[in-house]
């Protein structure tokens, strides 16, 4: 569909042919026709990158009366980047409009934009702690507004903005137009939507968590010391490089980007803790091309919109596996080709299956590159360099200087010393470098070793509590309340289950699922030991954690006391050992 062949303002139509919006997007040309006819409320899907802001915005501003100076639409979305993005887009469209566009942000002075506010305002982009303060401040007032916007409603939602969007709802009119737009809506988000929208309109051009149809996903299996080497390497293997490297943490992306820098590369870093300021020059830089590869977090990244880039490599995977979606949606946009990479461990393969399920797609794993393979890519790359370098008129003056220079070289060897100027450092490099390539190892019995840097723990809960990967990760979540532990190997058994957490996080763990329930079960979580650890299967525990607990098994609970003074306490899977092999000794 041609945007002139919709019924929109002349002077709406002459800012969007200025900015080349000739053609609709799919999500834009089932989004504008209806919502320019229709006061129901919608849900929008589709991936990122497919022009959402313009799905919602164009018929916002088409709709908003000019003649009334107040509030009539607000626009929520999660962070500070996506609502800056949204409020650029929204004054491209209204640039021949008299339309009041005003963004509304944490992290820079608040009574600059409550100057703005004062002018008066018909559209306000906003985050929802932002929007409450000025609400609160009575600077904003939402009581006449026509439309609310969630843009990424279930990022704002996982990034517990719930309560902020209650509070931000309760202070607008019942009846209102409210549109949802997403490139993913999990199940937990649908069941919220009906607080919020009345028999909602549900318009998915895409289907749900597939990715797109050009990007190339591969991964590669490392261990978990090899991260920052392997990410070398695969930056090392790419020359051209334009990319976004995503870690989970703050701390991660730090240290990832410092390292990066310190080792020569072209790189930086935007994360929460930056100030606005630093983003947008940060940002800046990136879109100019001046930052070859953008260490960033989810958060910081959300909503971050720039074109060409090539690579979108996964330091670690993000805990929501729909997240993932997110992150490879930044590449292979406009109808380019790009690569989405994980670096990713043995333990991470179950992770990695679902991943593939829910992409549709195969995961290819690759092989690390080695030594020799980066320095004959990068010796090509320098050599297309020279080829495709314009040489300047300005060079010839002193050419013959530079001929009696180099005339004791012959061809070869002037060859030679050209190349090494700039490649000696890449054979000293990868000189003797090693495989970083895991190779698989036999398992037995679960009685695993947890890798270094790691703690290995035990929990009583199996496949016969219908316990899940997600469920274990969302457990670990809530009782530490720390969504950035590291979480390794997860076995799930029949009725026992092991995972493998940073070993910082021992005592987080431990205390946190002191006097812990799921689904009414009494839980016991403890450190797991090899047999063969000096005869000893469990970790001594400290007096806080020697309390009665309750044990169970199936639908039914068990308490065990205490033995003896002269009796030290066993463990749960202690005698879960014991019992079964009695059972053995029995049936012998």
């Amino acid at each position: 569909m041609k945007f002139t062949e919709i019924e929109l303002n002349k002077n709406l139509q002459k800012a969007l042919l200025e900015i080349n919006f000739k053609e609709t997007t799919d999500i834009q040309s089932s989004s504008i026709p209806f919502l320019l006819n229709s006061d129901q409320d919608l849900i929008g899907l589709a991936q990122t990158g497919t022009g959402k802001t313009g799905a919602f915005g164009i018929p916002i501003i088409e709709k908003i009366k000019l003649d009334k100076n107040y509030t009539q639409s607000i626009i929520l979305c999660p962070t500070r980047e996506l609502c800056i993005q949204i409020k650029n887009d929204l004054d491209l469209f209204a640039k021949y409009l008299d339309t009041k566009i005003n963004a509304v942000y944490g992290g820079t002075d608040i009574k600059s934009q409550i100057k703005s506010l004062e002018k008066g305002n018909h559209i306000i982009v906003g985050t929802p702690g932002r929007v409450i303060d000025l609400i609160n401040r009575r600077k904003i007032y939402l009581n006449k507004i026509n439309s609310v916007v969630m843009d990424e409603a279930d990022e704002m939602l996982n990034m517990g903005f719930k309560k902020d969007i209650d509070t931000i709802l309760k202070d607008t009119p019942k009846k209102k137009q409210t549109l949802l737009f997403s490139a993913t809506m999990p199940k937990e988000v649908l069941k919220i939507t009906k607080n919020y929208m009345k028999n909602p309109h549900l318009i998915e051009v895409s289907k749900r968590n597939e990715g797109a149809k050009n990007i190339k996903h591969s991964y590669y299996i490392v261990g978990s010391k090899e991260r920052y080497s392997a990410l070398r390497r695969l930056c090392d293997y790419n020359p051209n490089i334009y990319g976004i490297v995503f870690c989970r943490t703050r701390r991660e992306c730090k240290e990832v980007s410092s390292k990066l820098m310190a080792d020569g590369y072209n790189a930086d870093a935007l994360h929460g803790d930056l100030s606005q300021a630093q983003r947008d020059y940060v940002m800046t830089k990136f879109r100019q091309k001046n930052i070859e590869i953008l260490v960033a977090t989810d958060v910081a990244a959300r909503g971050l919109d720039v074109n060409d880039i090539s690579h979108i490599i996964n330091y670690n995977l993000p805990d929501d596996n729909e997240v993932y979606i997110h992150r490879s949606g930044r590449t292979g946009r406009a109808g380019k080709k790009g690569i989405s990479i994980i670096i990713a461990h043995s333990r991470e393969k179950r992770k990695l299956k679902l991943i593939e399920r829910m992409i549709k797609k195969e995961l290819t794993q690759k092989q690390v590159p080695g030594g020799q393979e980066i320095c004959e890519v990068q010796l090509m790359s320098l050599i297309d360099k020279i080829v495709d370098t314009d040489v300047s008129p300005h060079i010839e003056q002193y050419l013959n200087v530079i001929e009696e220079k180099l005339a004791h070289l012959n061809k070869e060897e002037l060859l030679k010393h050209f190349v090494s100027t700039e490649f000696n450092r890449f054979l000293s490099f990868y000189k003797n470098a090693p495989d970083l390539n895991i190779k698989s190892k036999k398992e037995k019995n679960n009685e695993r070793i947890a890798e270094n840097g790691f703690s290995r723990f035990f929990i009583n809960l199996g496949k016969t509590h219908r316990l899940e990967p997600q469920n274990l990760i969302g457990l670990i979540n809530e009782y530490t309340r720390n969504r950035n532990h590291i979480i390794g190997k997860i076995d799930i058994m029949k009725n026992f289950s092991f995972f493998e957490v940073e070993k910082s996080a021992e005592k987080e763990i431990l205390e946190g699922f002191l006097d812990s329930q799921w689904n009414g079960y009494q839980l016991t979580v403890e450190i797991s030991k090899p047999k063969n650890d000096s005869g000893k299967r469990r970790k001594k525990t400290t007096s806080s954690e020697r309390r009665r607990r309750k044990e169970f098994s199936g639908n039914k609970r068990k308490e065990f006391s205490r033995g003896s003074s002269g009796n030290k306490r066993k463990s749960f899977k202690s005698r879960f050992d014991e019992s079964r092999n009695g059972r053995r000794n029995r049936r012998r």
